[in-house]
């Protein structure tokens, strides 16, 4: 066995973060599976293009020859399992894409890792970790003064996207305990940063306010989230790969909670600070209210003492500091953004926001 991790989904937002601060600090060996999906951009790694520890495949989750080959050819140490379709609007127009990466693919993957795993010895089998990476939104949502959700939290999902990942939480949990399988999961609150594709909220908002466009902002706007920047979940994730208990979970959160209509306010005034708007007046005056999705969660939060009680980690940045780094990341990276707005892109907005009704 080498040193060296199989990461699935790298390519994606939080993914491609992960691999850029593995290579920065643990420095070994990455082998990045990922299908390149609308979501997935290997422009996002091109920094590592010629680095001989860094290889990207385009492939699969639920190609189980695939994954088999590439674990007995590459023989890693540990895998980091990010692979997911993660939008709630798009679970809600098209839920069978959804099952099928979230629960067969992550069956898929965690049936090749197992016997890839049998066939170790001993002691590789024992310093072997298979990380699956999920979301706080299994969990299902909080009233106003309900306790922020801790890892013994009932699972409640309330959409096709929770169901799913809720689905391959329980898969991943089976496999520890039936097989042993050294397993760790994660559930996160909603990130932030730089590489967000821009149907999530905070890059939406940052680039429609950049561009003068209406800022689409659900229902009554009072739906809470906990926000989490992505270099501090990227961080916790290599404290549980390395020093969490095998077949535990860990909730990570960033301890900020903000309504949905703060964090659009906030951006409006971010964006007029670093681009002074000309003629039209305030960002702020591009809110519009639309109408709300299906079954929309009315808060998150959660609760991440445990993480901090054993492994030490808590979120270095503070939600109104990682916003402004958020902020300067897009309006600095124009051509990233350029080469994501494709047409597909486009034609979803359009579906998703344009033609929901305002209220």
């Amino acid at each position: 066995m080498r040193d060296t991790i199989l990461v699935t989904g790298g390519a994606g937002f939080i993914g491609s973060n992960f691999i850029l601060s593995w290579m920065e600090t643990a420095g070994s060996e990455v082998i990045n599976l990922d299908l390149l999906t609308y979501a997935g951009n290997p422009a996002n790694l091109s920094s590592l293009d010629r680095d001989p520890r860094y290889l990207l495949v385009r492939g699969d989750i639920c190609d189980a020859d695939l994954v088999g080959s590439l674990l007995r050819k590459h023989q890693p140490r540990g895998i980091v399992h990010f692979a997911a379709e993660s939008h709630v609007d798009r679970s809600i127009a098209s839920p069978g894409a959804f099952i099928r990466t979230n629960v067969q693919g992550t069956f898929v993957l965690l049936d090749q890792v197992k016997g890839y795993w049998s066939e170790l010895n001993a002691a590789d089998q024992a310093a072997f970790r298979f990380l699956h990476v999920s979301t706080d939104e299994v969990y299902g949502s909080l009233g106003a003064h309900d306790p922020a959700f801790s890892e013994t939290t009932a699972y409640s999902p309330n959409s096709p996207y929770a169901a799913s990942k809720a689905a391959s939480d329980h898969l991943a949990r089976a496999y520890h305990h039936t097989w042993g399988l050294p397993v760790l999961t994660t559930n996160c609150s909603n990130n932030y940063g730089p590489f967000q594709f821009p149907e999530k909220l905070i890059p939406l908002v940052i680039l429609n306010a950049l561009e003068g466009k209406p800022l689409p902002v659900y229902g009554d706007g009072k739906n809470v989230r906990d926000w989490l920047f992505v270099e501090d979940h990227c961080a916790a994730i290599r404290a549980v790969l390395q020093r969490g208990r095998v077949g535990e979970t860990y909730n990570i959160g960033g301890n900020s909670e903000r309504t949905n209509i703060e964090v659009v306010n906030l951006i409006c005034d971010l964006v007029d600070e670093m681009r002074p708007p000309r003629s039209s007046g305030a960002r702020r005056n591009l809110i519009t209210f639309v109408k709300d999705r299906p079954g929309h969660d009315r808060r998150y939060a959660i609760d991440a003492s445990k993480l901090t009680r054993e492994l030490g980690w808590q979120p270095a940045e503070q939600f109104e500091g990682g916003l402004r780094k958020t902020v300067r990341w897009y309006l600095d990276h124009s051509s990233w953004v350029e080469s994501v707005q494709t047409g597909a892109y486009l034609e979803w907005i359009t579906q998703n926001y344009t033609e929901r009704l305002a209220i």
